[in-house]
């Protein structure tokens, strides 16, 4: 346990363990917690036209699947910011899971999804990405909210590369377009999820955050080193 610590200490400030651990226990708990609940009531499908017109492209599961490495990598680096600025953003992805859970339950949501013919490897990627992911928990796009998150928790930071900060932008936008092209998400699900992002973010920045929430992620990191 030791050992492990002192890795992470390595890359994570202590005072970012439990803001990361937290963030990810709360976005599983959101996510199966809805589907849970509300997999079985009356989902409604809001596919405009150009979704219709746009192709299917399983290639792009790549993005689609590659961008938890996207995610793991820039979650990072924004919690090795200082302290307060680690409190705000984490307050933020907290608040922006509270909205989609709401949705989720209040407004669930569903799309069509293509016939996919088993033949060729990335048709059986998408074969196999329908088959553990059902067409629920659709807006707004977490895919496209996560991936938002990692661009504007960097955004304006002289300390991280510019070249960086240009390849998350692209990357984030590439994960929309992914979430599209292999019709996981419609387009009102893209833009919702990247308009939640910006507003929870703007609130975190501009509202500050609530005592309890900075109690429970500092409270809960001092409980984890004094286990350890």
């Amino acid at each position: 346990m030791r050992k492990i610590r002192k890795i992470l200490a390595g890359m994570i400030p202590e005072y970012s363990l439990f803001p990361l651990i937290l963030a990810f226990s709360f976005n599983m708990a959101v996510y199966t917690g809805a589907r849970l609940i509300a997999g079985g009531w009356p989902h409604y499908n809001i596919e405009s036209k150009l979704d219709r017109a746009l192709p299917f492209w399983p290639p792009a599961a790549a993005v689609y699947l590659g961008c938890y490495l996207f995610w793991i990598a820039n979650y990072i680096l924004i919690a090795r910011q200082k302290k307060e600025e680690v409190c705000r953003f984490f307050w933020s992805d907290f608040l922006s899971r509270i909205v989609c859970f709401v949705f989720f339950l209040v407004f669930p949501t569903t799309n069509i999804r293509p016939f996919v013919e088993p033949e060729g490897f990335w048709n059986q990627v998408m074969c196999w990405l329908y088959s553990i992911d059902a067409a629920d928990n659709l807006f707004p796009s977490i895919h496209c909210l996560v991936s938002w998150f990692c661009y504007i928790g960097i955004r304006g930071k002289k300390d991280i590369p510019v070249w960086y900060r240009g390849f998350s932008l692209i990357m984030a936008l590439m994960v929309c377009v992914s979430t599209l092209l292999t019709k996981q998400h419609v387009m009102v699900d893209v833009i919702g999820g990247v308009l939640l992002a910006e507003i929870c973010f703007c609130i975190g920045k501009r509202k500050g955050v609530p005592n309890f929430y900075r109690r429970l992620l500092f409270s809960g990191g001092e409980r984890g080193q004094n286990a350890g």
